[in-house]
């Protein structure tokens, strides 16, 4: 492990112990990361309460404005938002059906991040410039950009922003404009189809512009964006993806929050063919997701369905997704328990030889909702799972569930298996369409307002077509997986 990588470690427990007399921040039990309870004003904005949903926040959580750390010296400093975060995880893997050998592997994975991000004071311009590293350790694999992207800025763009630009909403809150330029990260809706992934070491981003009409506050909010993708180079700096365009728009309303929040919009990719590996495509998706509470009840809902159209290497596109989640918290009891039941359907390619593709394009989301091992994607898969989440203490929250898996289409692939060969996909369909089940449990605990901690395991059981396809590549199988980690992060600021 290299020395400079300690160096971090040691400044951030350093400048972390001047805040610790401080309060802690509140948890939230959605079953995302904890976010600071910080709105005084009428506020129309409503958290889903769907498991694993919540986009990461803007600026990132790690991030403080310096006026609001607590530390006197830094009072006046408003306009200046700092933050510096370590994550250090070690991973335990045993018959990962990703890779294309069975083995145990015993990965340690670090990233630091560095922000810094001036508003205000030069308004209506402002700037952001975050920097990221992240290596991996002690792993039997070849590096891989999951893993690996050393000494990269992850974000720097410039921003203006119009704070009274569309006047004020009828609760008296501002309805700015900001339009953003440069290279991004953010993530949108329920980070199924737009995130940074906060779980994977590395993170994806943009370059290109972002224009917002509104803010969270209000009862309504457009956020549109047309950006290149960042390729993420292990040993270079990183470059935009010069022959692909992501573009989008998403409208959020909010007038009815206290029962529903809809949110309609659409994404689009647009591909270059490079003459090689890469074809041609243009991918249309328009969406619609809803989510709430049904009324003098404890009852929680999350809804979605997204159709996609288009061309893809000389075939016609048509692919479509259903996601639903249903929930219920016990208020009245201590712990606040949570219990969920969630089905997704994603599309996969019913008949490799016509001249339809149906397999779903998953864009830029979020892999891990969909297992806690990360070995499902957004795409070929029928997902039912049970979550529970409760939190026992004001610093600890524990969630588990119990997931099943099915192929959409036993003709196409599943994508995360095995590693080469085309061995992930029968086209005959002769392989069955059961990837197997799992069960996994996570307790995530604050040690103090600087210092998080989370143990988790998960245990996969071998389905038959998980089976049959290790078969035809390695010549022997498993009857499962198993997945246990330890995670600890450290921020300067609480």
């Amino acid at each position: 492990m290299k020395r400079p990588t300690w160096i971090w470690l040691y400044l951030i427990i350093f400048l972390s112990q001047t805040n610790m007399a401080y309060a802690k921040e509140d948890f939230t039990t959605t079953g995302s990361s904890q976010t600071i309870q910080t709105t005084s004003w009428p506020n129309l904005y409503q958290r889903a309460r769907s498991y694993s949903t919540h986009p990461e926040s803007d600026p990132p959580r790690y991030v403080r404005n310096l006026s609001q750390t607590g530390i006197d010296a830094l009072k006046n400093l408003y306009w200046l938002d700092v933050g510096l975060d370590y994550r250090i995880r070690y991973e335990h893997r045993h018959n990962d059906i990703r890779r294309s050998r069975i083995t145990t592997d015993n990965p340690v994975l670090l990233r630091t991040r560095a922000y810094l991000g001036i508003r205000e004071i030069l308004d209506p311009l402002r700037f952001v410039v975050e920097f990221e590293d992240a290596r991996r350790y002690n792993s039997k694999f070849p590096k891989d950009n999951r893993d690996w992207n050393e000494f990269e800025l992850i974000q720097t763009y410039g921003e203006l922003y119009f704070k009274d630009a569309l006047g004020r909403d009828d609760l008296g809150n501002h309805r700015p404009v900001r339009i953003r330029g440069g290279r991004m990260v953010w993530e949108a809706l329920d980070r199924r189809l737009l995130a940074s992934n906060q779980w994977r070491n590395t993170t994806n981003n943009f370059e290109g512009f972002r224009m917002t009409l509104g803010q969270e506050s209000n009862n309504w909010e457009f956020d549109a964006w047309g950006v290149q993708p960042v390729i993420r180079l292990i040993d270079k700096f990183d470059r935009r993806d010069k022959g692909q365009w992501f573009y989008g728009v998403i409208g959020h309303f909010r007038q009815w929050s206290k029962i529903v929040t809809i949110q309609p919009y659409y994404m689009g990719l647009i591909q270059d063919d490079d003459g090689g590996t890469r074809a041609k495509r243009e991918i249309h998706s328009p969406a619609i997701r809803a989510y709430g509470i049904v009324p003098d009840t404890e009852v929680d809902f999350d809804l979605g369905a997204v159709y996609q159209f288009g061309r893809d290497g000389g075939q016609k596109k048509s692919a479509h997704a259903y996601l639903l989640e249903f929930g219920y918290t016990f208020q009245q009891a201590a712990w606040k328990p949570r219990m969920s039941a969630f089905y997704g359907y994603i599309s996969g390619d019913r008949d490799p030889n016509d001249h339809t593709n149906n397999r779903f394009e998953r864009f830029f989301g979020f892999g891990r909702p969909w297992s806690a091992d990360d070995y499902v994607i957004m795409e070929n898969i029928q997902a039912p799972k049970i979550k529970v989440e409760f939190q026992p203490h004001p610093d600890l929250q524990i969630d588990g569930g119990y997931n099943g898996f099915w192929l959409a289409s036993k003709a196409d692939r599943f994508n995360n298996l095995l590693s080469s060969n085309g061995n992930n996909r029968d086209r005959s369909g002769n392989s069955g369409s059961f990837l197997g089940h799992s069960a996994d449990i996570r307790a995530r605990y604050r040690l103090t307002p600087h210092i998080s901690t989370t143990l988790g395991y998960s245990h996969w059981f071998n389905g038959g077509f998980v089976k049959n396809r290790q078969l035809a590549e390695l010549g022997e199988t498993t009857a499962g997986t198993d997945f246990f980690y330890v995670e600890i992060a450290v921020s300067a600021f609480k």
